[in-house]
């Protein structure tokens, strides 16, 4: 099956899995305090807002086509933060299936070579944050609650991520990904890729480690894993998650299910999770 994806683009500028679900939490901006939802853009208007934000983002750096594909994939889940319906930041989670990756179009010898050695396999494509609204903070819960449903909740080993060749310090630097090849035209889009990997038992390490420890200004850290979920955060959301038809193979939710019920926010931490 052929598909079409734009490099990951720089975050200064995941479907199969259910629908309605979300993960909402508080965050704290440089301006305050600022209350933003993950969920899934399980709804044609979500969907939409999505693919505006992608658009508009990845035109700014010269992709012309980059959008969502128009139907969902039973290995693919769109992740969103919003704040009052306006969209913010967006991710998609793909998971390995008889489908294939992005990925695979341009770096198949190296997706073939890691499905002999038994990796499970997945990729985060079309990052998009607003470069005003979008925060490292929001940027990072994006990754932690994609890096949830892939490796903690559906046991997927390996993330593979496509990058343009400007942003590889970027992820290497806030991420601990290394380099799985050197620069390769990407024919869909006519610009260069580099193939990125992270092992996501090193990232687990990282957010037991870091998660929930950020210091001001955000600018500081020059690591992602800080403004991850805190230890006692990720427990409750994984908690649901696994209660939830997040944890099975297939299938979509037929009804609102949430993962973490909205709590009130106390004055500390910044951020809370029922």
């Amino acid at each position: 099956m052929s598909m079409t994806a734009a490099p990951f683009e720089s975050p200064l500028a995941i479907a199969g899995l259910p629908k309605s679900s979300m993960l909402p939490f508080l965050a704290e901006d440089a301006t305050g305090p600022r209350p933003f939802t993950i969920r899934a853009a399980s709804s044609n208007g979500h969907r939409s807002s999505a693919n505006i934000l992608i658009k508009r983002r990845y035109a700014w750096r010269g992709y012309e086509n980059a959008s969502l594909p128009s139907d969902e994939s039973a290995s693919r889940l769109t992740l969103i933060a919003t704040d009052h319906d306006e969209t913010l930041g967006t991710i998609t989670v793909g998971l390995d299936s008889p489908e294939g990756l992005f990925v695979g179009e341009v770096f198949g010898d190296h997706v073939n070579r890691l499905r002999a050695e038994g990796r499970k396999l997945c990729e985060f494509t079309k990052l998009a944050m607003d470069p005003i609204l979008g925060s490292k903070r929001m940027l990072a819960s994006l990754f932690h609650a994609a890096y949830l449903i892939a490796h903690r909740v559906r046991g997927y080993d390996t993330l593979l991520i496509e990058v343009n060749p400007r942003h590889v310090a970027y992820y290497r630097r806030m991420l601990g990904a290394v380099i799985l090849e050197k620069e390769r035209n990407n024919p869909r889009v006519d610009a260069p890729a580099v193939l990125l990997r992270l092992d996501l038992s090193y990232a687990r390490e990282q957010i037991a480690l870091l998660g929930g420890r950020h210091v001001e200004p955000e600018r500081s850290e020059r690591s992602l894993y800080p403004y991850f979920f805190a230890p006692h955060e990720e427990a409750g959301l994984l908690a649901r998650l696994l209660k939830s038809q997040w944890a099975r193979p297939a299938g979509v939710l037929s009804a609102v299910e949430p993962v973490v019920k909205p709590a009130a926010a106390p004055a500390a931490p910044r951020r809370m999770v029922a």
